[in-house]
């Protein structure tokens, strides 16, 4: 059977198919990011908007391109991620805060980020191919194994939150492909108990399971005022300045001497607690815009796959949408005190070159599913 060409595909598309509502929430989301980020450290706003320009480029010509025949290197993409995690532990690992999750080639690169869309490239394509095995048991628990290696690979690093993510990503997938729901309430009836007896084991005088850091960041959620000037100390910064916005806020960068930001009582404020600069500045009403867009966003995706033309298209969208709906999800509850700090961006809000552009990257192959999907007249 004769593949098209990419050009043949390209004509093959339709105007009216291209998901415009889909680019200009991305593109509004971006934006807003790119202004917080110039609030919060102004060095980091050139490289913001870079990541934007060359996002938007990456995600319009993979929309073009045919999921279906790249994905069919999906193999490859599984080594190229476990390839790129490994080199994190090589001389070319840049170690940040006691943290090895970059690798230095003239530019900081994130393996962890990537690592997101090139497993949901995976899984997919390798889902689809069984699809006929999908409710076995052997089936489920080769997906488990494969998904073990770059999981052990994050965790090391150590990003716990990536690893958290990676797997409520990949769980997405395996639910929206139709696991028998058996073993759904298995894994539920499992790990429930075993987020509770993380939390007992945080309390503990020694953790068995944690890792010291880990147990403070616990401890610091279940009881802030005891960590107010160590591990809660930017959460309880944070919980204030959003606070302090009100409804509108403050105004972009202002001058405010009651400012928490500008006062420098809220680090990494341009990457993990990028949601504070949005409600400080905005207020209520900005910080209520960023989470309707995430919401919206993930919801969009939802529908996108849905409307898949095969289970390869459908698993892709999920996967995105599960990706941006959860991570936005766990920054936003850290910075408003909900959840234990763990140290995620906020999808296409907060700097850093290789996360925005992933997202991007990950939306071109969502838009381009889009454009294959289902016609309804």
């Amino acid at each position: 059977m004769r593949t098209e060409t990419f050009l043949e595909k390209l004509k093959s598309y339709r105007i009216f198919d291209y998901d415009f509502k889909l680019v200009v929430m991305l593109v509004s989301l971006s934006i807003i990011g790119v202004i917080a980020v110039g609030s919060a450290d102004p060095t980091y706003k050139n490289k913001q908007i870079s990541g934007l320009v060359l996002g938007l480029f990456m995600m319009v010509l993979v929309s073009l391109m045919d999921y279906v025949v790249i994905c069919k290197f999906y193999i490859v993409y599984y080594i190229v991620n476990i390839f790129l995690l490994s080199l994190v532990f090589t001389p070319l690992g840049k170690s940040v805060k006691g943290a090895t999750r970059w690798i230095n080639l003239g530019f900081a690169f994130q393996p962890s980020e990537a690592s997101k869309i090139l497993l949901i490239l995976f899984f997919a394509a390798f889902i689809m191919k069984y699809k006929d095995k999908v409710k076995t048991l052997s089936f489920i628990f080769i997906c488990f194994l494969l998904l073990i290696p770059p999981l052990v690979m994050v965790v090391m690093q150590p990003d716990l939150s990536t690893t958290i993510m990676l797997t409520v990503i990949i769980s997405c997938i395996m639910f929206s492909a139709g696991i028998n729901m058996k073993f759904v309430i298995t894994v539920l009836a499992i790990s429930i108990p075993s987020a509770l007896l993380v939390i007992f084991d945080a309390l503990a005088d020694k953790s068995v399971i944690l890792r010291e850091y880990q147990q403070s960041r616990i401890l610091a959620w279940l009881h802030p005022e005891d960590y107010a000037n160590s591990d809660a100390y930017q959460t309880l910064n944070s919980m204030m300045a959003i606070g302090s916005g009100q409804l509108l806020g403050k105004g972009y960068n202002t001058n405010e001497i009651s400012s928490v930001l500008n006062g420098g009582f809220v680090s990494e404020s341009q990457t993990d607690f990028i949601f504070t600069v949005v409600g400080e500045e905005f207020g209520f009403i900005g910080g209520c815009a960023v989470i309707l867009l995430l919401l919206l966003i993930a919801i969009e995706c939802m529908v996108i796959a849905g409307r898949a033309k095969d289970l390869t298209g459908q698993l892709i969208a999920t996967g995105m949408g599960a990706w941006i709906g959860f991570q936005g999800f766990l920054n936003i509850g850290v910075a408003t005190g909900a959840l234990p700090n763990t140290g995620i961006p906020l999808p296409f809000v907060s700097a850093g070159l290789t996360s925005i552009v992933s997202c991007y990257v990950g939306m071109g192959f969502v838009l381009n599913v889009r454009l294959q999907g289902k016609k309804y007249f």
